[in-house]
């Protein structure tokens, strides 16, 4: 049985969702977080992996990953997603690169070294949470956000050839959803207009994200690959 995971965002909602499925079956489990371990110490037999990605850099990125990470993981799940709330008009090139290395560059160059394992082992399976905002070119206060998580989407669709070797790679492009992020939407009036723009007419619940992406990862997925699937309420 494949069963070596690990999850980037570990602590986030959907991740914590995702480990609560996974930590129900046989599967060993290395969970990366930054601040919020709190969220994860109730979790019998996972392996904590402490790192601000933030911190890392051009300078120490491969010691680090070196250090925290190893290449015999059969399952990534990428749900690392920084937000700081800068739209077209104010980004500027400090705070776009920080956006661009934090929820694109970082977990691209771990891929980039996991896939190798992956292909001696002949199977693997990524899994990269992307957003909803990538459709619509970003909220007003999204962009840099939307505009890394797009970049982070054209992996599957340029490495599809990796399928020859049992590794498949897809995107889930996540809607709404009822998480910290968004823990004050009875409160705000555009978020309530936001959510009129659903055909669902609501947020989706973390748990209903991971459901899709545990199928992903699982057994039952024998093919699937190169695809962006959107789970939006029919956005």
């Amino acid at each position: 049985m494949k069963n070596k995971i690990l999850i980037l965002g570990g602590s986030s909602d959907i991740g914590i969702e995702v480990i609560k499925k996974l930590s129900k079956k046989n599967y060993k489990i290395s969970a990366h977080y930054s601040k919020n371990k709190k969220s994860l110490i109730n979790f019998k037999g996972l392996k904590l992996i402490n790192l601000d990605i933030n911190k890392v850099n051009e300078k120490n990125c491969y010691k680090i990953i070196q250090k925290y990470f190893n290449y015999d993981y059969d399952c990534l799940i990428n749900l690392v997603g920084y937000i700081d709330n800068k739209g077209f008009e104010n980004f500027d090139l400090k705070n776009i690169t920080k956006s661009l290395r934090i929820n694109t560059l970082f977990p691209l160059i771990i891929q980039q070294k996991i896939i190798l394992g992956m292909k001696k082992r002949k199977y693997g399976r990524i899994i990269n949470g992307s957003s909803i905002g990538v459709k619509f070119g970003g909220g007003k206060n999204t962009f840099n956000y939307s505009f890394a998580k797009h970049c982070m989407e054209f992996i599957p669709n340029s490495y599809k050839d990796w399928a020859k070797s049992n590794i498949l790679i897809n995107n889930i492009r996540i809607g709404v959803t009822n998480t910290k992020i968004h823990n004050n939407i009875k409160k705000n009036l555009s978020m309530k207009k936001r959510l009129n723009l659903i055909p669902a007419k609501r947020m989706a619940e973390p748990n209903e994200i991971a459901n899709y992406i545990t199928y992903l990862i699982s057994e039952k997925n024998t093919y699937m690959t190169g695809q962006t699937i959107t789970v939006s309420g029919g956005e």
